[in-house]
């Protein structure tokens, strides 16, 4: 099977989240800039749920150009993909509607490993189905991926201390991903 409609729905859900966690955004109260500073925790857990959401939907889009065929266990394995992901608007207006507090603070983090997780199942569904050999080569030891469910859990783990140093963890993890895998766009390039 082709895999036009696999990305066409990831488009739309990617879409559809991204517009359900803006919607959570709320006008401040007041007109200062005071009622605007307030809002800082909830516009903080935005900017980056929309950056790793942001960056799945890049990765996705650059892993796909490798990608030749998928079957049945690719389509599930995507949108168990897809169904991770879109629990994050809730996990992020939860984290800035309560300042980082502990517990929402781990929350994010499991909404945050999780779609990591399906990311690699995605992966080897994909490398399994015939004709989708280059993008095993491509991914070789793929230390991005096994560094980063270990920062995600570090941060989950952290939130109970220091939510602070758990933010930390999330935001290192954005910033590994946040430039899409030269290995693919280099593979990519000679296919």
């Amino acid at each position: 099977m082709g895999k036009e409609r696999v990305l066409a729905m990831t488009d739309g859900v990617v879409a559809i989240i991204i517009t359900i966690m803006v919607l959570e955004l709320k006008a401040p109260h007041g007109a200062g800039f005071e009622a605007l500073r307030e809002l800082w925790p909830v516009f903080f857990a935005y900017a980056l749920s929309f950056i790793y959401v942001a960056i799945y939907w890049n990765n996705h889009h650059h892993f796909f150009h490798l990608v030749r065929r998928v079957d049945g266990l690719v389509m599930w394995a995507n949108f168990h993909l897809l169904f991770w992901l879109s629990l994050i608007p809730f996990t992020t207006a939860w984290l800035g509607e309560h300042e980082f507090a502990a517990v929402p603070t781990a929350v994010y983090g499991v909404s945050l490993l999780m779609p990591a997780i399906a990311w690699k199942l995605m992966q080897a569904a994909i490398i399994r189905v015939p004709g989708n050999g280059s993008l095993k080569t491509a991914l070789g030891s793929d230390l991005k991926g096994k560094i980063s469910p270990v920062l995600y859990l570090g941060g989950v783990a952290l939130s109970f201390v220091a939510p602070w140093a758990s933010l930390l963890c999330y935001l290192t993890v954005a910033g590994l991903w946040v430039i899409p895998d030269r290995r693919i766009e280099r593979m990519a390039a000679h296919e």
